[in-house]
């Protein structure tokens, strides 16, 4: 028998700054049964919220106050995985949950940096990233879920014009999640709304973007193909405040 799963994923920028602008309200009010957090900022012993019902998993960067990953579950997995076997694994960049009949998938994708400082290795990231995805595949359906640092297409971004080459815009990047799509993954919110516009989930703190809905679509939930047509809701929490980013959530039947 098929069970709901509700999930959400949210860039929270800071988990302790989130924790004062209504976090533990939302996490509460949406009761999801997987919680995905990326950019915590934490190092070990400074954050305690261990909700009832709950087990959780931190993987924290090395660095302090940079970085890190996070999952909340209801159901307890059957083994939790840090990294993917990458040079970056220690900036704390990916939660890998196993269930029964899944794996879940948080993660908080390198920024690229300006004028693509940092392509090289964001692209080396890219492709160890799919190449694990895809061995996971093999066993059983993957939900991958963060903030991935890029708008896929022109209908992903307010200004797409003015942001070609940019860093979250560049081709190598779009080309990058172009590729993690073909190895058999969906992107769950346009695979319900396909032709969609003005959702985006990241804003900049500048210029009243937000107020403004200047912003960039750069969280998902990406599901295996396989399984696509258990997906009944992908979508943005895009009233919800206390980052930069708003929460995604997705709403599968399995």
């Amino acid at each position: 028998m098929n069970k709901l799963l509700k999930l959400v994923s949210w860039n929270v920028n800071g988990i302790r700054a989130a924790d004062k602008k209504g976090f533990k309200d939302y996490f509460y009010k949406i009761n999801a049964d997987v919680f995905c957090l990326q950019e915590i900022k934490l190092s070990e012993g400074q954050y305690s919220f261990h909700p009832e019902g709950f087990t959780s998993y931190f993987n924290y960067a090395e660095r302090k106050g940079y970085s890190g990953t996070a999952i909340y579950s209801k159901e307890k997995p059957l083994k939790v995985t840090f990294g993917i076997g990458h040079e970056l694994d220690n900036e704390g960049r990916t939660v890998l949950a196993e269930y029964d009949d899944y794996f879940v998938l948080c993660v908080y994708t390198p920024n690229s940096k300006d004028k693509l400082a940092r392509i090289d290795l964001r692209m080396e990231w890219d492709k160890c990233f799919a190449d694990f995805i895809e061995k996971k595949g093999k066993e059983k359906p993957v939900l991958v879920c963060g903030d991935f640092n890029v708008a896929h297409n022109p209908i992903d971004l307010k200004n797409p014009k003015s942001n070609e080459g940019h860093a979250g815009y560049s081709i190598q990047e779009r080309d990058g999640f172009t590729n993690l799509l073909s190895i058999g993954l969906i992107d769950s919110f346009r695979f319900l709304q396909p032709d969609v516009t003005n959702r985006y989930s990241w804003w900049s703190y500048r210029f009243k973007a937000r107020d403004k809905n200047i912003g960039w679509r750069l969280d998902y939930w990406l599901v295996s193909e396989k399984i696509k047509d258990k997906i009944i809701k992908s979508d943005i929490d895009d009233k919800i405040l206390g980052s930069d980013h708003a929460p995604v959530y997705m709403e599968i039947s399995l």
